[in-house]
């Protein structure tokens, strides 16, 4: 079973920038894809960005522009770079792996959550005014 270890969440002011790290243990790392999910207090879950197996990338519209996820093969390591970040951001980031060989091409199909098989823990970014 993968384990997948979130870092790099912290306290920034809006307009700051923040980069989520994601670090997956075990082999054929490179044979998922990977996704980012944030939870805000008393809200659901929902899909921030996916990058499959083969690096194509997608972007739920609230972060598009803003946000670049990118993965280091060699690390095994998967990144959320989170630019110009507004206070809306603020939740709980989660990486989780994708198991499927073809997720689909739209956002609904490769975000959505019950396909994901392995999640961490998480790590909470907070935006001030």
């Amino acid at each position: 079973q993968v384990q997948l270890v979130e870092s790099g969440g912290g306290l920034v002011q809006a307009g700051a920038s923040l980069r989520l790290s994601c670090a997956a243990s075990g082999r054929s790392f490179n044979n998922y894809g990977m996704g980012w999910f944030r939870q805000a207090p008393g809200l659901e879950r929902e899909f921030v960005a996916a990058i499959t197996s083969g690096d194509r990338t997608y972007y739920a519209d609230s972060v598009k522009g803003r946000f670049t996820i990118s993965r280091d093969k060699a690390k095994n390591t998967v990144y959320l770079q989170m630019d110009n970040l507004k206070r809306e951001d603020t939740a709980n980031y989660y990486c989780a792996r994708d198991p499927r060989s073809w997720p689909g091409s739209t956002l609904g199909s490769v975000g959505k959550q019950d396909e994901y098989d392995s999640w961490g823990r998480g790590t909470q970014v907070t935006v001030s005014a």
